[in-house]
């Protein structure tokens, strides 16, 4: 009998997540709160917004899995919620999930068990927080301890600014609950990677590293925005590089979560720089990252519903994450005036010609179905996935795809992938 499916989200994450797992011959039915456009064409999409809804609606509905997307879900305790009914999902409960919902919680368990870092300083207050400012470089980072959407890291370029982002978060208020505390941290200099892994707690099975691209303009200029492009493989991140970040940062993370009495089942994401003194973490998430699972997920040669249950049971022992040797692009087609203040409900054209091309997948990330027209309905629109042998490959196809698609006002970048492809055509 064929599994039935949840998936708690609404981005393009949450529709790679629903494609792949309509790929498991154990699956016949998947459930999406709320979806998106795009994730209403292989999935049920139903509205219900808060967490005792979504318990209603699983157990209503007889779920085998309920898989979360969003972090704010487990920082809120979705995970601990379906626990207590008996309901099985992948997630991480709420005291693990304070590892992305609290900086601070974070750093204090880097510092405790030797995970390498940047070194930081925990502050309440502005007065002592300037007083701490002293003791660092020029050019530091300020981050408020809890969710803020995104918004809550400044990079600061002078004291000056790292004092206004203090006051942001201690003074004024800009970040609610989220910034009254911050961290004042030693700023990190290299590449940035995203490695992932899924872990029942005792098991754990690394994921194909990505990397994504922050800025909203070619060469990386622009605002920072919530990623519009990744690859993976990633060429920057060598086989030594990549088993030091296991050994010495994933493992013992997960480790120490343990030895805290705190059982992390799930995935666990680490945002890595890759500095002149090894890897060092900037940042854990409790969840996939977005847009690094559109990339991750086709490299996946496995049936998703069986490891994500195997995880949410606590039997991933003997399980294996195979992958494909192929290259995966995304770029994220966003709206016009994303990040700061995005367009919505513009009809979207040229998808299904899109989607045709070999290799590719376009992920809805901010869309919605008017009637039977996809429009846009948010400031990442779509991720147009391309898998290919080799990176200029996988370019090539993801771009082509990028240029069947048209919405008004639509903005995206050129060089996805680029240092990529040129880093493999130098080692070719």
């Amino acid at each position: 009998m064929g599994r039935s499916v949840l998936i708690v989200g609404s981005g393009g994450r949450e529709h790679a997540l629903a494609w792949k797992l309509t790929q498991s011959p154990s699956v016949d039915k998947v459930f999406a709160i709320p979806g998106n456009g795009g994730i209403a064409q292989v999935a049920t999409c139903v509205e219900a917004r808060d967490n005792n809804t979504i318990i209603q609606f699983a157990e209503a509905n007889k779920i085998d899995l309920m898989v979360v997307g969003p972090e704010a879900y487990l920082v809120s305790g979705l995970i601990d919620l379906a626990a207590s009914k008996g309901l099985a999902a992948f997630g991480p409960k709420q005291a693990a999930a304070q590892i992305e919902g609290s900086k601070s919680f974070a750093k204090r368990l880097m510092t405790k068990y030797a995970i390498p870092t940047a070194r930081a300083v925990e502050v309440v207050n502005y007065d002592e927080a300037l007083q701490a400012l002293k003791s660092f470089p020029e050019q530091v980072v300020i981050k408020a301890d809890g969710l803020a959407a995104g918004k809550g890291v400044v990079v600061a370029d002078s004291h000056e600014e790292a004092a206004q982002a203090l006051s942001d978060c201690l003074v004024s208020g800009k970040f609610g609950a989220a910034g009254s505390r911050a961290l004042i941290e030693e700023r990190l200099t290299g590449p940035e990677v995203s490695v992932l892994a899924i872990t029942d707690g005792k098991t754990t099975l690394p994921l194909p590293a990505a990397q994504d691209y922050k800025r909203a303009g070619d060469g990386d200029t622009g605002p920072n925005t919530g990623g519009m492009g990744c690859y993976s493989p990633v060429p920057v991140l060598s086989d030594k590089d990549y088993q030091a970040v296991l050994a010495t940062i994933i493992e013992p993370t997960i480790q120490g979560l343990a030895r805290e009495g705190i059982d992390y089942k799930g995935v666990l994401y680490a945002g890595i720089m890759l500095t002149q003194n090894g890897p060092k973490v900037l940042e854990y998430n409790a969840r996939f990252g977005d847009p690094e699972t559109q990339v991750i997920l086709p490299r996946l040669d496995c049936d998703l519903y069986e490891l994500l249950m195997a995880t949410a049971t606590g039997n991933l022992a003997g399980m294996e994450a195979r992958r494909l040797d192929q290259r995966a692009v995304s770029v994220v087609l966003a709206s016009r005036g994303y990040p700061e203040a995005p367009e919505s409900g513009k009809p979207i054209n040229g998808l299904a010609d899109a989607a045709a091309l070999d290799g590719v997948q376009v992920f809805h990330a901010g869309t919605k179905l008017e009637g039977d027209q996809i429009v846009t309905a948010g400031g990442r629109v779509l991720n147009v996935t391309a898998l290919g042998t080799t990176f200029a490959e996988a370019r090539r196809q993801a771009y082509r795809a990028c240029d069947m698609i048209s919405f008004e006002g639509m903005q995206f970048r050129r060089d996805i992938g680029e240092r990529a492809e040129a880093a493999e055509a130098g080692s070719g």
